[in-house]
Formats: C-alpha cells, structure tokens, sequence
C-alpha cells in the first residue's frame, strides 16, 4: 500500500466511524449472532495475495460488525464506560502512524518528555498531591500503563521488595509466616489475580453496609494477623469499587498503614475520572497517606484504550506506544472544563435513572447509588430480578449486567455512553418498568411455585467458561480466611421453557437465568464476593 492508497483507505475508515457512531442508537445493542459464527464466514486459511482495501472494508462491514457489541451505544448501561472521542481516535492515529517506540529518552525523546507532561497534568487535575508529579523532588512520578491491572501488579512487587529489604536488614525474615496482601471483599478480581502473580497471599477485608473498607476492620485483622506471624505487605483500597462503585475511607486506613510500614496502593479505575470535579475530591481524603495510585482515563475521561495511569515510577514494558499523544490531544480539545462537562453530565443522568426507581414502589436500591452507577432489584426474592434480566436480555434494547450486594440479587445501571441523553434513559427505564410488570404479573399466576424454596448445589465444572472459580492456594490460607469465604450463596432456579426462546433463525437461545445462576453460584462457592 502507498500514500495515496493509505489516504484512500484511512479517509473511508473516517467515514465509516462517524458513520458508525451517527447511527449506533438505532442498533441493536447486543448482537444476535452465535458463539463460532465468525468462523463459519470466514476463511480458515489467510489470503495468498493480496486484497483491496475496499474487500476488506466490505468484509468488515458484512462480517465484523454483526457480531459487535456496541458499548458506545446509548442503550449500553453494562460494566463500566470504554472512553472513546475524536481528538483520543485522532491520536491513536497519530501514534500509530509516527511508529515511534519509547523505551529510553534518546529512543523518542518526545514520547518520554510527552509521557511525563500529561501525566502532571493529570495528577493536578484530579488534586492529587504534589509529590506524585514528576517534576516534583520527590519519589513520585506518573507512567502509562495499559490497564488498572498491570498497575496493581506492579505496586505489589514493589511492595513486596520494600518489605523484603526491610526484613533482611533487621535479620527476622524467619518469623514471617507469608507476605500478606491485603484489601477489600469488594475490590476488582484483578487484584487477586496480581497477587497470585506477585507470589502473595490474600486476606479478604469485609466491608461496611456501604460496601467500604473502613479503619477499624484493617486495624482488627491487622492485630489478629501479627499474633499468627503474618507480616502485612500491601493493602489494596478502591475507590470506586466494580459492583457499587463504593470508596474505601483512605482518611482511616492510611494512618495505619503509614504507622505500620505497610504499603497503601489505591485502585480508582473507574471513578478516578470523577476528581477532576472539585465537588468529590472529599471521597480520596487522606489520599497524602497512599504510596501508589491509579485510574484508567479510558473508563471515563474520553481516552481510548488502552490507558492506564500509574503514580509510582515502575513498569513492566521496555517498548513503549506512543499513548501520551490520545491524552494530550483530549487535555486540550476539550480543556478541563470540558471534562468537568462530561463527568457531571454523566452523573446527571444517572441520577434522573436513581429518582424513576425511587418513585416507584416495585423496585428498591439496597446500596446507595453512587457517581453514574444505580444498583436497584424488583422488591421481594431474587428469583423475581432474575426473571426480569432474563426478559431484558432476550430482547436486547438496553444492557445491563447483574451483580449481589449481601445475597440479594441487583441489576447494575451505569450510564457509560458520551452519546447518552435524557430521552435514552427514558428509554431504558421504560423497558425496565414493563419488562417487570410482565414479571410480577407472571408470577401473580405462578405465586406457589415462586414460594417454594428450592435447594440447587453450586456447580463445580471447572470447564464451564460461565462459572467464575476463585481458588485460594490451600497452603496460603488460614482458617479465617475459610470462615470468611465459606458462605455458599443459592439462587431459586425454575425450570426454563426454551420454546418461548427461539431466535430468528429458530435455534434454541440458552437460557440467560442458567447463565446468571452458574456465575454468582460458582463464585460464592468460594468467595462470595460481588461480581460484575
């Protein structure tokens, strides 16, 4: 391919984007497609010579697109925001077509100096103190990482390396039970996942009735732990956590953990964004205590993935993308005021979906909703939350995923889409507000059967991709961690009648309520944790 064809080609990928997003809300917002589809499509084989630009564009097209999941839809209220603008897709190009790779500062001294600059920036408009910046004295220093995941990774080795020189200085590295990592049963299972790397066991710290790590819980495992020879290493808090979007009170924990020696690493993947706003900088106080910090721009502050900010000076990469260009191009596109725009807007309409579910007397929200995520349930057994996912997702207008606040059964609302406006969350809740009158009106007729408790086991097939297995190393737990992961949590699960679920192409759908049933039943088998 030549230059002119690359500006042939890129200027009709231009026009396929903005066509894409000008049209995206009146797509289905899930696809209607089967697992192995793409397969059956296309070739098994690549191509031995070489295809035109517009065959693959048309593949793509035919292809691809069907079996897309649109998170930038309207009618996307799933997960968490995937951040996407013009000025961070402008700069993915850029970086891309500049090839550049950042491994040291005479390898592309601009993608160093760059990488730096903004990541000041960020810390100053989040209100993160001073001795993160890089031009500061201090130790601190941002880099870009490529997920929230990789950071965490990364604070725990480090963590990890401090306590150990620390142990070897005074010579009592034979007291040491095991290095324990500690956070939050409402923390991301990302976390558990880089302790394992970091060759680390994992206490689980239970959380308030607003689903926050406080003070005084740390304190107690803290105290109990060190009578059995464990030696804490790092505590993991988060704000904003994945099922809630719960804040851990930093102003309690990290007093203990500055007196103790124990290193505080704090996890804002998703509400990070929201500091930019003055307003909410009250929920990180005590953020002066934290050795590690970071958040994801491409959650909720318009930066295409992947971008991850890590305030502590490691990383794993030696080549480096060029990701400081998307980030700069949004910081001066749309200004921090801007961004400010967008966060509170984003909040505004979350809270419009939070004052429909309060004035209606079927639904109730067991946890204060919080930034642009609204958990709420229809009133009354799981089973009846169960039924109404099962009906949103068969019909596949609006998004959304489940999750488990203290056993019971809630349905996640976030507003995740830049496209999203009032009308859309009208929308959204009007679809809520039938779907669950259907509901109720069913099990009116079918009350008795609703009402008999019914004893499922938890499944145990490890194969089953739709079972989440949390499995603790059996020599790095103790018998509090078995008392605090042995709760088994069990949903009512009638029977299913798959004539009524027939697609278009007349198959049989599975059933979305085994679905939901096999994913909180396998994971409170050995965590009963909240999932998302």
């Amino acid at each position: 391919m030549n230059a002119q064809e690359f500006r042939e080609f890129a200027k009709a990928a231009v026009d396929y984007v903005a066509e894409y997003d000008e049209s995206i809300r009146d797509r289905p917002v899930l696809p209607e497609v089967e697992p192995g589809y793409l397969a059956r499509l296309l070739p098994s084989e690549p191509p031995n010579e070489p295809e035109t630009w517009q065959q693959v564009l048309q593949d793509l097209d035919r292809h691809i697109m069907p079996g897309m999941t649109h998170w930038h839809s309207p009618h996307f209220h799933a997960y968490y925001p995937a951040a996407k603008s013009y000025p961070s897709i402008v700069g993915e190009l850029l970086s891309a077509g500049l090839g550049c790779m950042g491994f040291s500062w005479i390898a592309s001294p601009a993608c160093t100096e760059l990488e730096m600059l903004v990541t000041d920036w960020l810390a100053q408009i989040l209100g993160l103190p001073e001795h993160f910046l890089n031009s500061s004295e201090g130790p601190g220093g941002g880099v870009l990482q490529s997920s929230a995941s990789e950071s965490t990774l990364l604070s725990m080795i480090a963590a990890r390396q401090r306590l150990r020189r620390s142990i070897f200085f005074v010579q009592s590295l034979f007291l040491i039970k095991w290095i324990v990592d500690r956070f939050a049963d409402q923390a991301n299972l990302s976390v558990e996942k880089a302790a394992r790397l970091a060759d680390m066991g994992v206490r689980l710290l239970p959380s308030d009735e607003r689903c926050s790590l406080r003070g005084p819980t740390l304190l107690e495992h803290l105290e109990r732990d060190a009578k059995l020879g464990y030696v804490a290493c790092i505590v993991v808090a988060t704000l904003g956590t994945t099922s809630t979007c719960a804040f851990d009170r930093l102003d309690e924990i990290g007093p203990i953990c500055r007196e103790r020696g124990i290193w505080l690493h704090v996890d804002a993947a998703y509400a990070g964004a929201a500091f930019v706003c003055p307003e909410y900088r009250e929920l990180m106080a005590g953020i002066e205590h934290v050795d590690s910090f970071t958040f994801n721009p491409h959650k909720w502050l318009l930066v295409n993935a992947d971008c991850s900010v890590h305030w502590y000076h490691w990383q794993l990469s030696l080549s480096r993308r060029f990701r400081a260009l998307k980030i700069w191009l949004v910081l001066r596109l749309y200004g921090v005021e801007g961004l400010r725009k967008h966060i509170r807007d984003t909040v505004g309409l979350a809270q419009q979906f939070e004052r429909l579910v309060e004035a209606d007397e079927r639904f109730e929200m067991p946890v204060q909703s919080s930034m642009a995520v609204v958990c709420f349930r229809i009133k009354g057994k799981n089973e009846l939350t169960r039924r109404l996912l099962d009906k949103i997702m068969l019909r596949r207008n609006v998004y959304v995923v489940p999750s488990v606040y203290r056993k019971l059964l809630i349905i996640r609302f976030v507003v995740c889409s830049q496209l999203t406006q009032a009308e859309d969350v009208a929308y959204a809740w009007r679809e809520m507000s039938e779907q669950a009158q259907l509901v109720l009106d069913e099990c009116a007729t079918d009350e008795r059967q609703l009402l008999i408790p019914q004893q499922v086991d938890c499944p145990d097939n490890d194969d089953d991709p739709l079972v989440v297995q949390i499995q603790h190393n059996s020599d790095r737990r103790s018998p509090e961690d078995d008392t605090m992961c042995g709760e088994r949590f069990e949903l009512v699960r009638n029977r299913v009648d798959t004539s009524m679920k027939k697609n278009a192409s007349g198959s049989v759908q599975h059933s979305i309520s085994a679905a939901f049933f096999k994913l909180f039943a396998g994971a409170f088998k050995n965590d009963h944790r909240q999932l998302a």
